[in-house]
């Protein structure tokens, strides 16, 4: 039996119920600081300008189907990558959530986040923070290896210059997930310490 709509509501389409959900989902747990917010919220937008310079690559006339689908893959991955951040400040980072069988409503192991966290912090400092622009300083690739001619950052122009604007903020991904890391930790020891106490 549903319920009747009161007077001067309306019934949310589609649309308003996956903003609801989307916001519930997405709704910073207590004891989360404006600063901690702001710093997972800039982890998706650091990865996003990265990932849209990449697509047009994927479009170009002689690239093949599998270099065209690799480049989409790596731009979706490194954008949903870059968003799992956010689970060190919402609900779902720290209770996992009714669709997962077996752990709903479980609380999520304080391990099971921060290990693969905090490699992916050391991981990402280390490569885009350190590593990239060290190479990018001695006109080599990451590997040491020689730069090619048509690399975007020997072209020059506005190849180059939209190159360093997209990729720039990626040194920003790895200290942002370190940051949210050590707070998530913190949290959840305050937490626990306060629930032991109860």
């Amino acid at each position: 039996m549903q319920l009747p709509v009161p007077v001067g509501e309306t019934t949310p389409g589609p649309l308003g119920r996956l903003r609801a959900a989307w916001r519930v989902a997405h709704e910073p747990v207590a004891g989360v600081s404006r600063r901690t917010r702001l710093a997972a919220c800039a982890v998706p937008l650091a990865v996003l300008p990265s990932s849209l310079w990449r697509l047009p690559a994927a479009f170009d006339r002689g690239i093949g189907a599998g270099e065209r689908a690799y480049v989409v893959f790596l731009s979706v991955l490194s954008e949903v990558l870059a968003f799992t951040a956010y689970g060190l400040i919402a609900r779902w980072g720290e209770v996992f959530p009714g669709w997962i069988p077996l752990l709903r409503g479980r609380r999520v192991p304080v391990k099971a986040a921060v290990v693969p966290a905090a490699t992916g912090a050391a991981l990402l400092t280390f490569l885009f923070t350190l590593l990239a622009p060290v190479a990018e300083a001695m006109g080599t690739t990451v590997r040491g290896d020689d730069l090619p001619g048509d690399s975007p950052t020997e072209v020059g122009g506005w190849a180059t210059a939209s190159f360093y604007v997209c990729y720039t903020p990626l040194i920003l991904w790895g200290p942002l997930l370190a940051v949210l890391t050590v707070a998530y930790v913190k949290r959840r020891r305050a937490v626990g310490q306060v629930s032991i106490g109860a």
